[in-house]
């Protein structure tokens, strides 16, 4: 116990100061640079970095008649030194107002992203300014583990394994297109004139039209990862797509985009998920409450 105790104690005691020195120098390959930054003589630099090379016992930089080069030894340490001041930054600056914000990191399919949530997250930010939330899109592929995210929202029909989930929207499916091309389609068959233009869910457009009573063509429309390239291509006169009218509903009031039948299929919805052996904590607690009552009216 003593020698850990000691070991510990020792560990304390690191010097703060002379890794600044190094890691600035380490930037710079200069220590006049390093002390310029650090607002500091390049004397108490120099003296720093070579109290922490004293200390390691290794030399950390060969000294060069015009600057700096880092050693084997310097190389393996900056990463390490660099990331670990970074992370102290990053926490402080949860302190800049004088008092802690929590990190929120949420993982959002792009189109829920952009058709729906992020015009209302001032509302969020204005009710929860101690939430500090980070939004990171992707196309409805998703890691909560591998990509340290607290929750994602994402599109399906809330079966994910080890994942608990909660619906926020329903989000059915109907063809939207540009003006003109609506202009052609006087009923559902029509479509079989047009380019559909697909997602990766296969059955989508044979659902549709089965329940819009009109035979499905063959499908040979290119295929998109995400309803926002798929519905861009539409508006651009590409073709038809099957898309959630709800997440476009800008585009639709301002006739960019054109709803030409209103027979709408469901093959899911918007779910807010987490892990099942995550627990909530103040500021996933504030979001998820705030985004039942947001997507209620």
């Amino acid at each position: 116990m003593r020698l850990i105790h000691a070991y510990a104690m020792e560990r304390a005691q690191l010097p703060l100061n002379a890794l600044r020195a190094f890691e600035a120098a380490a930037r710079h390959l200069n220590f006049t640079r390093a002390a310029i930054e650090l607002c500091v003589s390049q004397g108490a630099v120099s003296h720093q970095v070579a109290a922490l090379e004293d200390r390691l016992g290794v030399p950390l930089f060969r000294r060069l008649p015009r600057g700096l080069a880092l050693t084997d030894e310097g190389q393996a340490l900056v990463p390490a030194v660099a990331d670990a001041f970074d992370r102290i930054g990053a926490t402080l600056d949860l302190y800049a107002d004088g008092r802690l914000r929590e990190v929120l990191n949420v993982g959002v399919v792009g189109t829920f992203a952009a058709g729906w949530l992020l015009r209302r997250l001032e509302d969020f930010s204005r009710n929860h300014p101690r939430v500090d939330l980070r939004l990171m899109t992707n196309n409805n592929r998703v890691d909560l583990a591998g990509e340290g995210l607290d929750f994602a929202i994402r599109f399906g029909n809330g079966a994910w394994h080890g994942v608990h989930a909660e619906p926020i929207l329903q989000a059915p499916l109907s063809p939207l297109c540009s003006p003109i091309i609506a202009d052609r389609l006087t009923e559902p068959s029509a479509l079989s004139r047009e380019t559909l233009l697909r997602s990766y869910r296969a059955d989508e457009w044979p659902l549709w039209f089965e329940l819009a009573g009109a035979p499905c063509p063959s499908l040979h429309g290119p295929v998109f990862d995400t309803s926002l390239a798929m519905v861009a291509a539409a508006q651009a006169g590409h073709g038809v797509a099957l898309a959630p009218p709800l997440m476009f509903a800008d585009d639709l009031i301002a006739g960019r985009l054109v709803q030409p039948f209103p027979t709408e299929i469901l093959t899911g919805g918007y779910w807010l998920t987490r892990l099942m052996s995550r627990k909530d904590t103040p500021a996933m607690t504030a979001f998820r409450l705030w985004l039942a009552e947001a997507a209620k009216s």
